[in-house]
């Protein structure tokens, strides 16, 4: 059986401070193939980073957002062309706008911690 693929859109390696740098921990311990997403970085807890989506070789089950809602609305498109099974916004960074286009473009959006679900889901 393979892991399930997860891309952490504006991934950190700030772990005291960053949401996503949690994520990508969480989502390491769950069993993910985690795939970091900043095109200012080349590596992020030792995991090659992307410029885009559109880089990676992977379909994706899931892609997680951690970036403000007016830049992320600007990416949904991306991540529709890429496809997944679920696309999660973080908490704080959520509005109204992004989630019902992201609903419309990429199916199963989720407004919430998904490194919290991460946990609760190891595969």
């Amino acid at each position: 059986m393979t892991q399930p693929a997860v891309a952490i859109i504006n991934a950190s390696s700030d772990k005291k401070n960053k949401f996503s740098s949690k994520s990508i921990h969480a989502h390491l311990n769950a069993g993910y193939d985690v795939y970091p997403v900043n095109p200012k970085e080349k590596t992020i807890e030792g995991l090659k980073c992307y410029n885009s989506l559109l880089d990676m070789p992977i379909a994706l089950d899931r892609i997680r957002l951690y970036i403000p809602p007016a830049i992320g609305i600007k990416v949904l498109n991306v991540i529709a062309k890429k496809g997944c099974k679920e696309f999660w916004v973080n908490l704080g960074a959520e509005s109204l706008e992004p989630i019902e286009k992201a609903q419309g473009l990429c199916g199963n959006a989720i407004c919430g911690c998904s490194f919290t679900d991460a946990r609760r889901h190891t595969h």
